[in-house]
């Protein structure tokens, strides 16, 4: 088994043909959204071609295979062991945290992140009507940690009513330590804040750093609601199928009631199977791909430090997405978006839409790609910063 790269121009793909809507031009070097370039895993192929060979797509419920796999996956490789009663069915976990602001929250409640933070969290909050508020980590240099004293007042001086977090960490790469998650933990019980851990970047660890989920450091399922999937893993957001994991049985069934009334109680047998599969006999090209993507910002990270050292890049801890800051050279948005697009051609991912003005000097760049792609892009901005 080897990862090739995929061409994807030219085939509907949000990434590099839906860059228009985002940066006016489709003609950009495409390191932006969190999805990959490398083909579909074997595994996962022959699911799909064997079901779609046998059978019609009609309306599907998950094979026990969907749940089983994951729950093997998360025992085997994170420690987690999830029961099957508590897996719920998500279109996406984007989708899924919107649904838990709508159901957890009333118009005008204090929803909270801890910034930078992933964007479509901020927009779950501001686009339902709700407080947002922004809980900023302190920064040495391109180390992010949390104060856990500023993290209580926020949440106190606001009354805020859910929390939405990443583990690990989007977009600076962060894996939490245990003290960090419990420490946040325990404050949100202590003043009845509820809690969606978004963990689908939970595969992408790297080194010694090891992700913890959030739900083994204590007791916490009454508040708790985990959110996994395979599709930043094994590349199939577009199926939009995620799990839901709600240990405590009031909440899911607050859950399920609220799926109920959306009708949105589950997704296509296509993003089952997939998954299934992904979960049961990907790991293989999993590693492979992690092999691709490290060594990619290895070269990332050494290319700077060597010719342009003034780039800072922080250490990847977590994820597949690379937390860069160009502040020695810009400090408005307007201006990194002129260097990036204008000048070299590339489309990252704006350190302002992560958290305001105060990130505009950063960007995060996908490492899932080809190394044609990364040198292409770290030579133009090479060739194009002010040395």
């Amino acid at each position: 088994m080897s990862v090739k790269y995929v061409e994807r121009k030219g085939t509907g793909s949000r990434k590099w043909d839906g860059m228009w809507n985002k940066f006016g031009s489709d003609d950009l070097i495409a390191m932006w959204i969190a999805d990959m370039d490398f083909e579909l895993a074997e595994p996962i192929k022959k699911a799909l071609k064997d079901h779609i060979d046998k059978y019609p797509l009609g309306y599907s419920i998950p094979p026990e295979s969907y749940y089983e796999n994951f729950i093997e996956w998360e025992k085997k490789y994170h420690g987690y062991e999830v029961k099957r009663d508590w897996i719920c069915f998500g279109c996406g976990i984007v989708a899924a945290f919107n649904m838990v602001v709508l159901m957890l929250t009333k118009p005008g409640d204090a929803v909270m992140t801890v910034t930078p933070c992933y964007y479509p969290m901020q927009d779950a909050a501001t686009t339902n009507d709700r407080k947002l508020v922004m809980c900023d980590m302190d920064r040495d240099g391109m180390t992010y940690t949390l104060d856990l004293a500023k993290f209580e007042k926020c949440i106190v001086d606001n009354d805020v009513k859910l929390f939405l977090m990443s583990s690990p960490h989007n977009p600076v790469g962060k894996i939490w330590t245990a003290d960090e998650l419990r420490g946040m933990m325990e404050i949100c019980k202590k003043h009845g804040v509820y809690v969606v851990s978004d963990e689908i970047h939970a595969d992408f660890e790297w080194k010694d750093y090891k992700h913890i989920p959030t739900a083994t450091l204590g007791d916490y399922d009454s508040f708790l609601i985990t959110m996994c999937a395979a599709s930043k893993s094994f590349n199939l957001a577009g199926l939009q199928n995620s799990y839901i994991i709600i240990p405590d049985d009031e909440l899911r069934a607050r859950y399920k009631d609220f799926q109920t009334r959306l009708h949105t109680t589950g997704g296509n047998i296509l993003g089952y199977v997939a998954s299934a599969a992904a979960f049961g006999e990907g790991r293989e090209w999993f590693d492979e791909v992690r092999k691709v993507i490290y060594d990619n910002y290895l070269y990332v990270k050494e290319t700077f430090e060597k010719r342009a050292p003034k780039v800072k890049v922080a250490e990847l801890q977590g994820t597949y997405l690379l937390w860069i800051d160009l502040g020695a050279y810009f400090k408005t948005q307007d201006q990194v978006r002129d260097f990036c697009e204008n000048k070299c051609g590339i489309a990252f991912d704006y350190g302002a839409w992560f958290g305001g003005e105060k990130y505009a000097p950063f960007v995060r760049m996908n490492l899932a790609t080809s190394r044609s792609y990364v040198e292409a892009a770290c030579k133009a901005m090479l060739e194009n910063l002010p040395l």
